[in-house]
This record gives structure tokens, sequence and C-alpha cells, in this order.
């Protein structure tokens, strides 16, 4: 059996409290980059999905979404690839 390598980052919120994170996918949408990321310590917990910015040196920077409408998007898109490999179909959604 093969394992899957998953890249894991920690994230320092506002408090100073350091938080380990998988990245579960990386995926673009309508020209934008997100992060589907996982608490590692709470892997029951719903994934997290962060917008991908630019900082003023060029760097990458994880944002929140506070749009419903752009975080339902992604959200979507990331149960179409979910969909996907477990082996569903278009078809299957009609």
């Amino acid at each position: 059996m093969s394992e899957v390598q998953t890249e894991r980052i920690t994230l320092t919120d506002e408090d100073g409290t350091e938080h380990e994170f998988d990245v579960l996918e990386m995926l673009e949408v309508d020209q934008k980059m997100y992060a589907i990321l996982q608490p590692v310590d709470a892997q029951d917990e719903e994934a997290v999905i962060l917008r991908v910015e630019k900082d003023d040196e060029g760097n990458d920077v994880l944002a929140y979404i506070e749009d419903d409408a752009e975080w339902d998007k992604v959200a979507e898109e990331y149960d179409t690839i979910l969909f996907e490999e477990q082996g569903g179909s278009d078809e299957d959604l009609q």
C-alpha cells in the first residue's frame, strides 16, 4: 500500500497561538487560488477554506473568505473534486 504525502503547515492566530493543518487540496476557482486545510488536532472537524493572496512583498498569505457566495462556490468545487476522486461522475449527479 502506498502512502500519500500530505503537506503540513503551521498558522498563527491573532492571539499568537500556533495551529497545525494538513493541506488537503489547493484549487483554483475564478482565477483565484484557495487552500483547503484540515486541523491536525481535530480531524473530525470540517475543513477550513482560505484564499491565497500576495502580500506587498509578493509572498503568499492566507486570508479568510468573508463573502458567503465565494465560500460556497469554493466548497462546491472541492465537493466535486472529492466526489470524482471517489469514483463518481457527472452522470451520477443528474
